[in-house]
């Protein structure tokens, strides 16, 4: 009960950490997304064009190989200093996944039906009023439960951080294991315990906007 105990202690000193990239990811990653998303339907060439070479490099490439390069190609190679590794996976995490989720943007946004901007027209609104009046109520009501299981994606993708030496959950679980080969199964049952029960809420949360999108936009 001893070595149980023990391993609880070491995990919870990471638990921060994972929060702090997921919270952070989370929130860039969102902004990213309606922006891009909006980009991609813009009729600006440029605009959409270039929004959407970001989309294919982020969704193209591994997630792996964007935390090295933030954390040690962009200081080695242009000088850039993200300030911190925590920058570095924070925004790793928020651009690939904000690349996946822009596509759910574009897509739910196109997918309102035809007549409600027709309506809308005929009622005399003005573009930007019929985006945030009528399409994009409806949109984000679609996007809901997407958006939720890319959050349950994005705190499994936060263990990929230890790889750049932050010290998340599973950075502490290694460590510990490293030193203690003998107890490596149950470090790791308890490692997928601890994300497991951090998954929780965010699945109950994903299957509310589930039964809420199940009723629905208007046609």
């Amino acid at each position: 009960m001893n070595e149980l105990g023990e391993i609880l202690f070491v995990l919870l000193k990471g638990l921060k950490i994972t929060l702090i990239i997921l919270v952070g990811s989370a929130v860039l990653a969102y902004i990213i997304a309606f922006i891009a998303g909006f980009c991609r339907l813009s009729t600006n060439i440029f605009l959409s064009k270039f929004t959407g070479f970001y989309v294919e490099v982020f969704r193209g490439t591994s997630l792996i190989v964007q935390l090295f390069w933030f954390s040690y190609a962009l200081p080695g190679l242009f000088g850039i200093q993200l300030g911190s590794d925590l920058w570095a996976g924070i925004l790793a995490i928020s651009l690939n996944y904000g690349a996946y989720m822009s596509e759910i943007v574009r897509g739910s946004i196109l997918s309102v039906s035809k007549g409600q901007t027709e309506a809308a027209i005929a009622l005399n609104m003005s573009r930007f009023q019929r985006m945030r009046l009528v399409i994009l109520p409806q949109a984000v009501k679609m996007m809901l439960p997407e958006f939720g299981n890319y959050l349950i994606h994005m705190l499994k993708a936060t263990s990929l951080v230890s790889l750049i030496g932050l010290t998340d959950i599973l950075y502490y679980g290694d460590i510990y294991r490293s030193t203690h080969l003998s107890l490596a199964p149950t470090v790791y049952i308890f490692v997928l315990v601890f994300y497991f029960i951090l998954a929780l809420p965010l699945i109950g949360i994903t299957r509310k906007f589930e039964r809420s999108a199940r009723k629905g936009v208007a046609n």
